[in-house]
């Protein structure tokens, strides 16, 4: 097939350009003409936290990606429009994850001329979402005729939403396996000791995913508990200053470790070569990169019970599963977690990457793309 996908990539950071950017590179793996049309930029510079959303280690560059869009400059888009057009292919593919892109994705799809869209479907609107947002998301995901997302319990959402469209899913698959730093020399450049057990949180940090519960759970913990938690990412609004706050009302200077920045992708191997679990606490939520990158590093995963999240954790094969909102949930797992149970979760994360291999992921894609283009 021929397939034109649009979204970023290189330079930028961030879940959505490491994701399209494999999903660019595995179609072309399975044989398939793959143009990536990329932006010039992604995110007005008050959006994102830092002020600064490029990290050039966090994607590969693409053979042949075109930097030609610009979402935030409507000036741009006829000419981007009519270049799209121009390159005859089969389907457009493009990401879905907020209200930002939304009008150019709205202007984009408007061409009566256009092949078959489909949207790969991160978030069916952006989290915490107010009436506004949502309805962005609707005028977008309404003008597609596929929509592919990754988790099960989304797939029935979309369908009862958007009823013109097939949808499927697939779990985000796991990144390839890079050089893994030993573990020992990155405990000890953390500061952590032999007998610690370390608990990580890695990603943005945002009110959703609960990051005040790990702390709060983190404090429920005996004294003489040997687990230690590192949150490591980077908080959006009040989030960074609220969780100093935490750790100090609480006393956990000891216990936790806060890392409050954007985690360059040259720093994000030690950092899991030093962890024992990753935690995922989240409150809600459709589904984590976080977790298929800790399984890609041999680590297990303790998270919550939202979205699809258990569909690529299994509770007591390659992680634990607790309910969302409990801090005390969170604490009597890591309670549970000694070392035979985690060398037990170690070995299930091993025989989890078959089932997750980007080859596969690329594969659902391909069955909903071509049933799209088959549709009468």
């Amino acid at each position: 097939m021929r397939l034109v996908v649009l979204g970023p990539g290189y330079p930028f950071r961030g879940g959505i350009a490491c994701t399209t950017t494999d999903l660019v590179l595995a179609l072309r793996e399975r044989g398939h003409d793959v143009r990536f049309i990329t932006p010039r930029r992604q995110y007005p510079r008050w959006f994102y936290p830092g002020g600064d959303d490029r990290d050039p280690d966090a994607c590969r560059p693409v053979e042949g990606a075109e930097r030609l869009l610009d979402p935030l400059r409507p000036a741009v888009w006829p000419g981007a429009r009519r270049h799209v057009l121009s390159l005859g292919a089969d389907v457009w593919l493009f990401p879905y994850w907020t209200w930002a892109w939304a009008p150019w994705w709205r202007y984009l799809l408007g061409c009566r001329t256009r092949p078959p869209a489909v949207a790969v479907v991160h978030n069916p609107a952006d989290h915490d979402a107010g009436a506004v947002r949502r309805l962005a998301a609707r005028l977008v995901l309404g003008r597609c005729d596929g929509l592919f997302t990754h988790a099960a319990s989304l797939v029935d959402e979309l369908r009862r939403s958007y009823p013109a469209a097939r949808a499927a899913s697939f779990p985000l698959p796991l990144p390839e396996a890079q050089r893994v730093p030993e573990s020992d020399a990155s405990r000890r450049r953390l500061g952590f000791s032999d007998h610690d057990r370390v608990a990580l949180f890695l990603g943005l940090i945002r009110p959703y995913k609960g990051v005040d519960l790990l702390l709060e759970a983190a404090a429920r913990l005996p004294r003489e508990s040997p687990w230690r938690v590192l949150v490591a990412g980077e908080p959006w609004g009040a989030e960074g200053s609220r969780l100093r706050r935490m750790r100090d009302d609480l006393q956990l200077a000891e216990r936790v470790c806060l890392d409050l920045r954007w985690v360059p992708e040259t720093e994000v191997g030690g950092l899991l070569a030093a962890a024992d679990l990753v935690v995922l606490p989240y409150r809600s939520g459709s589904q984590s990169a976080v977790a298929p990158l800790a399984f890609a590093h041999g680590v297990p995963v303790l998270c919550t019970r939202v979205g699809g999240l258990d569909e690529i954790v299994e509770d007591g094969v390659n992680g634990l599963i607790v309910e969302p909102g409990s801090s005390a949930a969170i604490a009597e797992a890591l309670g549970r977690l000694d070392d035979a149970v985690l060398g037990q979760l170690r070995e299930g994360v091993d025989a989890t990457a078959g089932r997750l291999g980007r080859d596969r992921y690329a594969q659902a894609l391909e069955e909903l793309v071509t049933a799209v283009i088959e549709a009468p």
